[in-house]
């Protein structure tokens, strides 16, 4: 067992992020039994969960005319318009049906604001509203997070640049997680976490 320092947060192991899913990364039920198995090492596990209305305005499909993947400009900055995907209640929304989420003692749930989105597990994209998790970990004395989960390029990298940012130690399981790698977002992102401090390993 790690340290009761250490803390394992799962990003985004949904449906919907799936291979099935409306926003399906590319392996991503591939990681689900490692997660499990990496849980029983850790004595804080948090579990995140995208969780939009139907109206957010990351969906292209709520900004007529305008295409999957490309991009707008919201208060916060640059936004890509993605499908709708994760919408509440949903079958999407929901865990992998073989995740371990029994293990988890608490499930922060983001992108609940129709106006911003949320891809870090600490903060919405205005790098200001946060979700709790900090404050959660803090008083649990955690001063390390491992990030596992989906996707590598956008949800995990902006939680570990966060988490690095507020101080804590980070480690990224490269091997347990995945990316949509949208034109080359995976290894911007890689560059980015080196840069803050960030450990790959797998």
């Amino acid at each position: 067992m790690r340290p009761a320092t250490d803390a394992l947060i799962v990003i985004d192991v949904q449906n919907d992020f799936c291979p099935g899913g409306a926003l399906a990364v590319a392996g991503g039920g591939e990681i689900v039994g490692g997660i499990n198995a990496l849980m029983t090492d850790f004595p804080v596990v948090v579990l995140t969960q995208d969780w939009h209305p139907g109206t957010h305005l990351s969906f292209a499909d709520n900004h007529p005319g305008a295409a999957p993947y490309s991009l707008t400009d919201m208060p916060y900055g640059p936004q890509v318009l993605w499908p709708a995907h994760c919408v509440q209640g949903t079958h999407g929304a929901d865990f992998h049906g073989a995740l371990r989420t029994s293990a988890a003692q608490m499930v922060i749930r983001k992108g609940f604001r129709p106006e911003i989105d949320s891809y870090s597990a600490f903060f919405e994209n205005d790098k200001v509203t946060p979700t709790g998790l900090e404050g959660y970990l803090r008083a649990r004395g955690v001063g390390h997070v491992t990030l596992v989960g989906l996707a590598t390029d956008f949800c995990v990298a902006y939680s570990a640049l966060d988490a690095a940012r507020l101080g804590f130690g980070v480690t990224v399981r490269g091997d347990l997680a995945r990316a949509i790698d949208l034109n080359g977002s995976l290894a911007a992102a890689r560059d980015q976490m080196a840069a803050a401090g960030v450990v790959w390993q797998g």
